[in-house]
């Protein structure tokens, strides 16, 4: 168990660090390691657990408390927990007086346009990394296709799309 806790405290670490633009950023990588590198759960489970972190009200990171419950636990949800909140806050509280001491700098503002083309083909990439875990056949991909046009063309709240979503799964069965 001390092991496995040690695991999660390490990835979730790491993906701390790694989440510059948010936290969706670093969802491709987190599916990698909860799925592919240490095998806690499939992707459908990963998937699932990312819906409705999604779902509930809160920051959209509870995925992380959510996987370390699955994996072990109160003690995985916390130690994940913590792990993915802990070093990016303490980061910021380093970093966050120098970027606004240098707010009016050259190379701060470069910096700034260049991390916002990134940020959002990360976030891209993880919407498309749960895409393809969950789009296993054509009525899936519809529900997904149906769902991504529905948010990108009309101002219609996103629980309709999931209630809409949960209503057609049950449906399907």
């Amino acid at each position: 168990m001390t092991a496995t806790l040690l695991d999660l405290a390490r990835i979730f670490a790491t993906l701390s660090l790694l989440a510059v633009g948010g936290g969706n950023t670093i969802l491709p990588e987190m599916q990698r390691q909860v799925v592919v590198v240490h095998a806690y759960m499939s992707a459908d489970q990963f998937a699932a657990l990312y819906a409705l972190a999604q779902a509930a009200p809160g920051p959209n990171m509870l995925v992380a408390t959510l996987i370390g419950w699955r994996v072990a636990g109160l003690a995985g949800a916390l130690v994940a927990t913590l792990a993915l909140c802990l070093p990016s806050s303490l980061l910021t509280l380093a970093v966050g007086g120098l970027w606004w001491r240098f707010r009016e700098a050259a190379w701060r503002r470069r910096v700034q346009v260049g991390l916002v083309p990134a940020t959002s083909g990360l976030i891209l990439g993880g919407a498309l990394v749960l895409c393809l875990s969950t789009s296993r056949d054509w009525r899936l991909a519809a529900i997904t296709a149906l769902a991504a046009g529905g948010a990108l063309v009309t101002r219609v709240n996103p629980l309709w799309f999931l209630a809409a979503a949960a209503g057609i799964g049950i449906v399907l069965g």
